[in-house]
């Protein structure tokens, strides 16, 4: 008995130590609304948003550009809120959630699918300032592959402390990235003429409202499914709503935004681009690193969360160690010239995971999951597999945002399916 207690003990230190990758966050570690929003805000703000942002600005007038990013971001903010309101009510992240969705083998597809995008995303941004910082400081080419070594175990630094690491980086590096931005943008403003200057600008590109607000979801809207892992930290509901809204909706809209009016005035759509336009190249440096940083150490630690799931194990930081091993081989692999194309495709796949958990809480279980322990050992639940199959190929054949489209999809379909199951169910007991 006391054997049993001392390895009890023991499993749930490990846990703690590791952020509870397998199981529910309890509320001695929750966390309020100003870390929750540092952390949220740090992952969000992210260089690859502001490319989507500047096709934007290429293609319509300011007028428009502002109700686009408002939907869009609005939708994207809105989808990942009530992931976070599930995420906290219940402790665990999508992963977990997964579980109870597709089964306990069939949670694989889930862990699979989520780790092998955060892998992905990893690589390119170790990729992505090994490049830029030999390019802005005119270093030797040969230092590209030595730096993307060093940036890529650098940048899992602070996912292996875990939530506490990415809370104390955030705290500093997200105000000091809005003093940046504001800045530069206020600097943009008086170089185009204010106001009237930057209405004035024509349209150099064609792209529908369809496509356009497609675009701005599309840009984290994979990050949005997963941001789980650190809404479930949230002391209350309402804070883990209110931190994602002001990631999701305020935060990546910002950058969206950022880089929209960068290509309108500069025609760079980066913000570190659009700081050395302005002559603010050490600024343009700090940048870069705050950026990537503040996204690589989320990215990494959503790809080790995943990695736990899927081989059953509490062992975060290893896994995370793992992790950013693999990314680095990635990026020196050249894989940054043609995974973007890839990751974004595969970002059709992702969304239906988020509209299966989304049904699978209020329609299944009437809005509160069982804890782990005393859930049902299922090995696949068909219902939630078959909603998220159908929901992928409706999104990948829609020409109306794909990413909404398999969110309302997959939701309506667990629906259909559950449904149909306890008629069925309740027939064969009745017979």
């Amino acid at each position: 008995m006391a054997d049993h207690i001392s390895h009890a003990a023991t499993s749930m230190a490990a846990e703690a130590g590791n952020d509870y990758p397998l199981s529910e966050v309890p509320s001695s570690a929750r966390r309020g609304l100003l870390s929750t929003s540092m952390v949220l805000l740090g992952f969000t703000f992210f260089t690859a948003t502001m490319w989507a942002g500047g096709s934007l600005g290429s293609a319509f007038a300011l007028s428009e550009l502002v109700w686009i990013i408002v939907i869009g971001n609005l939708l994207l903010g809105g989808y990942a809120a009530a992931l976070a309101y599930i995420a906290c009510k219940s402790g665990l992240n999508s992963v977990l959630m997964g579980r109870l969705c597709f089964g306990q083998k069939g949670s694989r597809l889930s862990d699979i699918v989520l780790g092998f995008t955060q892998i992905g995303w990893y690589a390119w941004g170790t990729a992505t300032i090994a490049i830029v910082l030999v390019k802005t400081l005119s270093l030797p080419q040969w230092l590209t592959i030595p730096l993307m070594v060093v940036f890529g175990f650098a940048f899992c630094l602070t996912a292996m402390i875990g939530y506490r690491g990415l809370d104390m980086l955030s705290r500093l590096a997200v105000p000091a990235m809005l003093l940046f931005i504001l800045f530069s943008l206020y600097t943009g403003m008086v170089d185009i003429g204010g106001m009237s200057g930057l209405a004035s600008i024509v349209p150099s590109e064609s792209m529908s409202w369809t496509a356009a607000i497609t675009a701005v979801i599309g840009t984290f809207i994979s990050g949005g499914t997963q941001a789980t892992n650190w809404s479930r930290f949230a002391r209350t509901p309402r804070i883990a709503v209110i931190a994602t809204l002001a990631a999701f909706f305020v935060g990546n809209g910002l950058m969206v935004l950022t880089g929209a009016l960068g290509a309108m005035i500069y025609q760079q759509a980066d913000i570190v681009d659009v700081m050395i336009a302005q002559g603010l190249v050490s600024l343009a440096v700090l940048m870069l690193f705050l950026n990537i940083w503040t996204t690589q150490d989320n990215t990494i630690y959503n790809f080790a969360i995943a990695g736990c799931n899927l081989l059953r194990t509490p062992h975060r930081q290893r896994v995370t160690l793992v992790g950013a091993a693999i990314g680095t081989l990635l990026a020196v692999l050249g894989m940054y010239e043609w995974l973007i194309p890839f990751l974004i495709l595969l970002g059709t796949f992702i969304p239906p995971i988020g509209g299966v958990i989304m049904a699978n809480f209020w329609l299944g279980h009437r809005g509160k999951y069982p804890r782990l322990a005393e859930m049902s050992q299922v090995d696949y639940h068909w219902p939630g597999l078959a909603a998220y199959a159908i929901a992928c190929l409706c999104a990948w054949a829609s020409p109306f945002m794909p990413p909404v489209v398999g969110v309302v999809v997959a939701f309506v379909v667990y629906g259909a399916l559950l449904k149909l199951s306890k008629v069925e169910l309740a027939n064969k007991t009745a017979a």
